[in-house]
């Protein structure tokens, strides 16, 4: 559930930085009380996320307008659908159009997405995972998404999980010293998580402890083998332009989860248009 009090603030910033001193177009062209009608038509086949964002957007605009929507988050759209409909002060609704579209757009693209990957992968038991790599001020939305179409979700912040990347590796000394500096100073209920490239960095990790290894960028016979030594000694991560990659075949070498920061940071927004009636 996405937080109301924290989503009425994104609103609030995100119109403000639209609207700046008005919406100077619609103010000169448009009569002020002039009504309109209008349909939210989904110009391509997707899946839809976003729906309550969008009628919040509208809502603090003008509590007046009316925004029906006819498709849950969630679920499948194919193109030509109306998704939903809206009725109001013709102002306000062309006021709240833009950052209505682009929260149902961006959050529906990532849905699609990520769908599309979860299906790849389907035959295999493996969990596919979002990143860090979202755009500022809207993780929560973005991976409120992903789980929308069918993924999980990583780390929210930088305290959620303890991951030892290469950076932290190098300025710690080595993976073992790194393990062992998080086993004294991070509560016991905290995963620590370590980045390894080579087979002789999984060896590392394993006699140090990790619960969770990740495998990044490794070619896919590396990264079989690797699953393999590590068994069921830690679970598996596999990182590092997963977008670009057979998946199915990433899947085949065992890995528990499949981690993909292109889910969010490089998603192409679900072609969705208004038209007034």
């Amino acid at each position: 559930m996405i937080d109301q009090k924290q989503l009425l603030k994104t609103i609030e910033t995100a119109l403000a930085e639209d609207i700046c001193t008005g919406d100077i177009t619609t103010q000169t062209t448009v009569p002020e009380n002039m009504m309109i009608s209008g349909s939210f038509i989904a110009k391509a086949a997707g899946v839809i996320c976003g729906m309550d964002m969008s009628k919040a957007v509208f809502a603090y605009v003008d509590a007046k307008v009316v925004f029906n929507s006819f498709f849950n988050d969630g679920d499948t759209v194919s193109k030509g659908d109306v998704i939903a409909r809206i009725e109001g002060r013709a102002a306000s609704v062309l006021t709240g159009e833009r950052l209505a579209l682009n929260f149902l757009q961006r959050l529906s693209g990532i849905a699609t997405k990520t769908r599309e990957t979860v299906e790849k992968v389907s035959a295999f038991p493996v969990k596919i995972l979002d990143t860090r790599k979202t755009t500022p001020g809207l993780r929560i939305y973005e991976k409120y998404a992903v789980r929308t179409g069918g993924g999980f979700n990583h780390r929210f912040t930088l305290s959620d999980g303890i991951l030892i990347k290469d950076n932290h590796i190098k300025a710690a000394g080595g993976i073992q010293s790194a393990v062992q500096a998080a086993r004294r100073f991070a509560p016991h209920t905290l995963k620590i998580e370590v980045e390894v490239e080579t087979l002789g960095q999984v060896d590392e990790a394993l006699a140090a402890g990790a619960d969770i290894i990740m495998l990044d960028n490794m070619d896919l016979n590396t990264m079989a083998h690797a699953v393999a030594r590590i068994g069921k000694r830690a679970l598996t991560e596999a990182s590092g332009n997963m977008d670009q990659k057979d998946l199915e075949m990433v899947a085949a070498t065992g890995v528990d989860f499949i981690s993909i920061g292109a889910l969010t940071n490089a998603v192409i927004p679900l072609d969705i248009s208004l038209k007034f009636d």
